[in-house]
């Protein structure tokens, strides 16, 4: 190749030249830049917990984000697919193409393995149902001389062994020593309790729960709070209401925790 015409020239200019197109090339660099990284697009991160991951995800595309599930967790009381937690936050101000993670929740409980709760007090056996996830079915209560200590465990109507595979959030029913004895005792005063708490004060009374209505407004009964029982623990007269071991008691539940009242006089006028 001929590069007189480079030598022909003046050194200055050629210097000049090499100056300039550097300046060029520079410049057409810097503009590439800015167009391959979007410099100056910026975008508002939306608000999607709370929402379903499917529209979400389309919603968030069309946006300009990349969106990526970060993990998954269950929670019974949220439907599936449900968004629980966003990063970045809502409102955050981020670069065109950035990456939204998302926190979902399972559409499939996962499986976990059934604890042993035989030999348990009642108490410890619902700490250790909460603990896994797993929740407290019904209670039945049975002449042993092992009062309020767990004899079986049960899915419906059939035992479920230690170590076998569950469903997380599935309802485990338990069978409960009563106590052999057969005297009276105090009403227990359940206003305020949550049905969990309430199925654990009358089951160390050897006492079941028979009759369990719920406002219209309340679809689960480990939602609510007890409002109305029967019997009550007080009489008209303020005197002390008795029950026997193995007897059956009625409750009303709400969605809004009542007041506690000095005394239990409230149910008889409900």
């Amino acid at each position: 190749m001929n590069f007189g015409f480079i030598t022909r020239r003046p050194l200055w200019l050629n210097i000049l030249f090499g100056v300039g197109l550097s300046i060029f090339l520079l410049i057409g660099f810097l503009f590439m830049l800015n167009r391959i990284t979007n410099h100056g697009e910026y975008l508002v991160v939306p608000e999607v917990k709370g929402k379903d991951f499917k529209s979400v995800q389309s919603e968030l595309e069309n946006l300009g984000f990349d969106v990526v599930i970060q993990d998954s967790i269950y929670v019974d009381s949220i439907p599936p697919n449900t968004i629980l937690k966003q990063f970045p936050e809502a409102e955050s101000t981020v670069k065109v193409n950035r990456v939204v993670y998302l926190t979902v929740n399972c559409s499939v409980p996962p499986t976990i393995v059934m604890p042993n709760l035989v030999g348990m007090t009642l108490r410890n056996a619902l700490l250790e149902l909460r603990s896994l996830g797993l929740k407290l079915g019904d209670t039945t209560f049975v002449p042993d001389i092992a009062k309020n200590a767990v004899k079986d465990q049960l899915i419906g109507g059939l035992t479920i062994n230690p170590g076998s595979p569950i469903q997380m959030g599935a309802r485990i029913n338990l069978v409960i020593g009563g106590g052999l004895g057969v005297e009276p005792v105090r009403v227990p005063d359940l206003f305020g309790l949550t049905y969990e708490e309430a199925k654990i004060v009358v089951g160390e009374n050897g006492i079941g729960l028979a009759g369990i209505a719920l406002d219209d407004d309340l679809i689960d009964t480990s939602l609510g709070f007890i409002y109305w029982q029967k019997p009550s623990p007080l009489d008209d007269q303020y005197n002390v209401n008795m029950i026997r071991p193995g007897q059956l008691m009625d409750i009303r539940l709400g969605t809004v925790k009542p007041d506690k009242k000095t005394d239990s006089i409230q149910f008889n006028n409900q």
